[in-house]
């Protein structure tokens, strides 16, 4: 229970990776609130098992696209919850195209949530963050190594919180708050499930052989949430299988 008495917020949590994070964050102690945009069945069922853990636990709507929904999300989350100690920015989307063939409307998508999204939570959180608080964002092991060239874009917008992260860490460091990056790799989701066309060529670029599953990026995030982590920050954590080894 090392995270027992701390509030978290995590977005885009009502499935896949994000609700892993909400259950293992919760798992460790910590009061939970959740952003979703369209799947409210889905984020209140997960809220009800958070509740049965005997934690506090909100789903809040909100669309990762619009600064308004991103500012009062945080707002909201911070008065249900009584504060604010750890952010976990996981909302994201992926659109895969041809460059000469991505519309601007698809550009404009993958940067306002995989890019503007985590900066202005971030920008809403930090005012609610004390000492000892956390921020950790969620990008992709594809920012490094790109698989497919189709998914030039979306890698692109998870290359971006590779400075970001590096940059919060260093304005934050000195109210001692740590600010990570996880970056998972091909990891069994309903985006990209390990029984799907494309995923024999994955595992292949695997040491292990094997996808990850939420749980595994999970467990990455709720340690970084430790006082055990207290000393590192600014780091990027590889969840891949070893791809990128």
């Amino acid at each position: 229970m090392e995270l027992d008495g701390k509030r978290a917020l995590v977005t885009g949590a009502s499935r896949g990776i994000g609700a892993a994070i909400a259950i293992a964050l919760a798992d460790k102690g910590a009061d939970i609130a959740i952003t979703y945009e369209r799947s409210a069945d889905r984020a209140a069922q997960l809220v009800k098992t958070l509740e049965e853990k005997g934690r506090k636990a909100v789903a809040i709507q909100a669309d990762s696209a619009d600064p308004e929904a991103i500012q009062r999300s945080v707002d909201e989350a911070a008065r249900v919850l009584g504060g604010l100690d750890i952010l976990v920015n996981n909302a994201a989307i992926a659109r895969y195209n041809d460059i000469a063939k991505f519309t601007v409307e698809d550009i404009d998508a993958l940067l306002a949530i995989n890019v503007r999204g985590p900066l202005l939570a971030a920008k809403a959180a930090i005012p609610y963050l004390k000492e000892g608080a956390r921020i950790i964002n969620i990008g992709s092991a594809g920012a490094d190594r790109i698989v497919g060239a189709t998914g030039t874009v979306y890698y692109m917008t998870k290359s971006a919180l590779q400075s970001f992260n590096r940059g919060l860490a260093q304005e934050l460091g000195p109210r001692d708050i740590t600010v990570n990056l996880v970056q998972p790799g091909s990891t069994n989701t309903e985006m990209n499930p390990e029984d799907g066309e494309f995923a024999d060529y994955q595992r292949s670029l695997m040491p292990l052989g094997r996808y990850g599953q939420p749980e595994d990026v999970a467990a990455a995030v709720a340690f970084l949430a430790t006082p055990a982590a207290r000393q590192i920050t600014g780091t990027i954590l590889n969840v891949d299988g070893g791809a990128l080894s």
